[in-house]
């Protein structure tokens, strides 16, 4: 089902949401609890429970079933797996990991997915497991990792847009309550990327699925995402003369970084505040022959419009944030050096349906509107939080400031949005600029954080995060900490002390550098 811009499936009301619950509760009475084997018992609406056993302590989980997450060695716990079936051609593939009844912390986590993967992301449920929640994935409706599964199965762009996390959600929360006898205390979600974008839809359409809501890096601006990889491929491959080999990237990011490390007034390698910088690439124009030092008139008109984003060919209207400076080292991964521009196969398969479909021939401004009607119901882009918010939901959004694939330019976009809606978010909803992450991890910057704890923190006690400390090791040691503040907020350097050590920032609303700027000591 493919909905008009603006519509929501009828699940999203809240009499639906109610009556849907109850409609599953009311599969199977309370009781106490049910031992791991006899899960197989239970009947759940449009759900099949299709085994449960018991996993002893340190045995091996690899490469079994739908995943991935390799080797690896668990703490005991009872493995569910069933498949739901919510709608017509819907099959939906789901595990739920339960932690024994005296490691169980009386928590909930479910877990999202990346890309358009159907993999369950098995890594973070042995996170999950180990922590002591009771955890659950799903395979959004589909096996693979490429778009051709929805080809001739319209309803299955359904299942990996919005239905398949809501379904795992409902489904998994009885499962947890037959196995210890009653529901858990609390219900997160947490994920990255398509996770984030999974994380955002829940908040927005299925305002009761969970209290507590971790989105990083989320794409869930989806369309338009798509429209930013299109016009950045475009731009190096339209016009003669524009393709940049990736052995350019690395002078770019030099560059960038040195023009707008010392905004912040700390030279450390990285741009804090990279909306603000103005590095330009024709700085960088080459003087004779062409080389890696240097760029061609064509390649700065080509990075120029890169970090200038999308715009409409007809009425210049911005229609998607570009690359931030700082962010050059993974374009490698999306538009640099590729033969098509990345995902293409989603205008092939899902907006067009035209295998043989030509992107140099895209019209960014018919082709964008037809594409937001056709695919509208992938998007999480609405602001109205109101009902999660009703519910004392509490959300936490983060990015990383050098994300390649998702540009934290649109993070922000949406969280303003947000602000601009609700008026005061600060009370359920915060956002965390991460300096120097890249998308979701790594980078040059502290990108390890407990993004959950902090979450639970808030939920639980309701001790809302007024800074969350992020750490970067090298060779398994920690070398630089750094506190991530809530946005607009950034980190200043005291001045005085180790600029590696997040003792010595304090968060401020301010947005210029201080004064003057200091050399990264150690």
């Amino acid at each position: 089902m493919t909905l008009a811009p603006g519509s929501r499936p009828l699940t999203d009301s809240p009499i639906a949401l109610v009556a849907g619950l109850l409609g599953l509760i009311a599969c199977f009475p309370a009781s106490a609890a049910v031992p791991c084997e006899s899960l197989t018992a239970l009947a759940i609406a449009e759900t099949t429970v299709t085994s449960a056993m018991l996993v002893p302590a340190g045995a091996p989980l690899a490469g079994v079933g739908r995943g991935r997450g390799g080797a690896m060695k668990l703490p005991a716990f009872c493995r569910v797996a069933a498949v739901s079936k919510p709608a017509n051609d819907s099959e939906i593939h789901f595990e739920v990991w339960l932690p024994a009844a005296e490691s169980w912390n009386g928590k909930f986590e479910g877990t999202g997915n990346g890309g358009y993967s159907g993999a369950l992301d098995y890594a973070a449920m042995q996170k999950a497991l180990s922590e002591g929640f009771a955890t659950a994935g799903s395979d959004t409706g589909h096996s693979g990792d490429d778009l051709k599964f929805a080809v001739g199965h319209p309803g299955k762009i359904d299942d990996w847009g919005w239905r398949a996390v809501h379904t795992m959600t409902e489904a998994a929360k009885l499962v947890v309550r037959a196995n210890y006898g009653r529901f858990a205390e609390h219900s997160y979600f947490a994920g990255c990327s398509t996770g984030g974008h999974q994380a955002l839809m829940e908040a927005q359409r299925f305002p009761a699925d969970y209290d507590g809501i971790a989105a990083g890096d989320p794409g869930n601006n989806r369309v338009r995402l798509n429209v930013g990889f299109l016009w950045s491929w475009l731009a190096l491959y339209k016009e003669q003369g524009s393709t940049m080999p990736a052995s350019k990237l690395p002078m770019i990011n030099r560059a960038a970084i040195e023009a707008c490390d010392e905004m912040d007034g700390v030279k450390d390698g990285l741009i804090s505040e990279p909306l603000h910088c103005k590095f330009d690439p024709a700085t960088l124009l080459c003087k004779g022959a062409d080389s890696d030092a240097c760029l061609t008139a064509p390649q700065v008109t080509a990075v120029q419009k890169i970090y200038d984003g999308a715009k409409n060919s007809r009425t210049g209207e911005q229609l998607f944030s570009g690359w931030v400076r700082g962010s050059e080292l993974g374009w490698a991964g999306y538009f640099v050096g590729h033969a098509e521009p990345a995902r293409i196969d989603f205008w092939r398969y899902w907006v067009f349906g035209d295998l043989a479909w030509d992107p140099r021939g895209f019209d960014f401004d018919k082709d964008v509107a037809w594409a937001d009607t056709a695919m509208a119901a992938i998007n999480s882009n609405n602001p109205d939080l109101k009902a999660f918010r009703a519910q004392g939901g509490k959300l936490l959004l983060y990015s990383g400031w050098a994300d390649p694939v998702v540009p934290p330019g649109d993070v922000v976009r949406y969280y303003e949005a947000v602000r601009k809606f609700t008026q005061t978010t600060d009370d359920f909803f915060r956002l965390f600029m991460v300096p120097g992450m890249g998308h979701c991890n790594g980078g040059p910057g502290p990108s390890t954080f407990d993004a959950l704890g902090a979450l639970d923190a808030w939920a639980t006690k309701r001790v809302a995060p007024e800074k969350i400390v992020a750490s970067h090791s090298t060779n398994g040691a920690v070398d630089r900490t750094r506190p991530l503040c809530p946005y607009p907020q950034v980190a200043r350097w005291k001045g005085t002390g180790s600029s590696d050590e997040a003792s010595q920032f304090v968060c401020t609303g301010e947005a210029k550098p201080a004064a003057p700027a200091a050399k990264k000591s150690k």
